[in-house]
């Protein structure tokens, strides 16, 4: 039989609402590059290249931009939150506010 001190919910730390106007333009600016970086990389290779290139860079940005998604959540998410889901505007919040504003 397990103790009442055994049983506990671990506390889930909300996400951080950066505050200052520099914190929120940085948080936008990461969060509009992972939601529209692979749109923008594709229709530049469209622009300059050809269109079967375009679908290759496209393809690779996907991943590129996954691999950079992942590193962003991981270094600035808590360890103990990382399996739960995160959007990008929660994850460029979390990352600004870890990395670049260490607001109280």
């Amino acid at each position: 039989m397990s103790s009442m001190n055994d049983d506990f919910i671990n506390l889930i730390e909300p996400t951080p609402i950066v505050k200052t106007k520099k914190c929120r333009i940085l948080a936008t600016v990461v969060r509009i590059l992972l939601q529209f970086g692979t749109v923008v990389i594709g229709l530049i290779a469209w622009y300059m290249y050809d269109y079967f290139i375009a679908i290759a860079a496209l393809l690779l940005s996907f991943i590129i931009m996954g691999i950079i998604r992942s590193k962003l959540r991981n270094s600035a998410i808590p360890l103990t939150q990382q399996e739960y889901h995160y959007n990008d505007d929660a994850i460029a919040k979390w990352y600004v506010a870890r990395t670049f504003c260490e607001e109280s």
